[in-house]
């Protein structure tokens, strides 16, 4: 169970911090230096590290041709990195690695929200989100690279497992989500994607 104050301080804001619990509960690690290392589809064991360092050090000797993923949100390490040198300790550092994971799952959600026309619906969430684990997992998204494409930006409706049950609770910050929309009237649907926030470009 991750520390409330810890996802309160770390994560990334535009998550609500049932969303990032279940996140790392689908996906990491309670260990903060738990790295996984995946080769042409096979776990590779490794000895467990014992401080950052030798962490870091272990991600840097297992990352070429290899998939390692690492932390408490198990990041998949060198994404937008030229050389092994340039991996920090910070990768294993609770708060940073909490921060920087949830900041690419709030990504890969909008990813996910935008290819199915940004949705305002809440019931349509729980396949988002299950969608957007799997695309964590895989790297991949309908054929395209999640960790390397553009962010699309734009809020997505968020409705957890949790809140549900709490709905009574949820209400208070609810219509801060997506204070623009208007119901789209059964006849108007269309092509859902409303192009009018991001000045027309596609």
């Amino acid at each position: 169970m991750l520390d409330a104050a810890l996802i309160m301080e770390c994560a990334d804001p535009s998550l609500k911090p049932a969303i990032v619990e279940q996140f790392v509960q689908a996906v990491g690690s309670d260990d903060p230096l738990a790295i996984t290392v995946k080769s042409g589809g096979r776990l590779i064991l490794i000895p467990k590290p014992k401080t950052p360092e030798e962490a870091i050090e272990m991600v840097r000797e297992n990352i070429a041709g290899s998939i390692v993923r690492v932390g408490l949100t198990q990041i998949p390490a060198g994404i937008g990195v030229k050389d092994a040198s340039e991996l920090k300790v910070d990768l294993v550092d609770p708060c940073a690695n909490l921060r920087i994971g949830t900041g690419m799952f709030a990504k890969i959600l909008r990813i996910v929200a935008k290819w199915y026309g940004n949705p305002t619906s809440e019931e349509v969430f729980p396949q988002l989100f299950d969608d957007a684990i799997h695309a964590w997992q895989t790297g991949k998204f309908e054929g395209e690279s999640v960790f390397q494409a553009e962010d699309p930006d734009g809020a997505v409706v968020q409705r957890s497992k949790v809140e549900v049950e709490n709905a009574d609770n949820a209400e208070d910050d609810a219509p801060s989500e997506i204070p623009e929309e208007t119901p789209i009237k059964p006849n108007d649907a269309g092509i859902r994607i409303d192009l009018t926030r991001i000045g027309g470009q596609k």
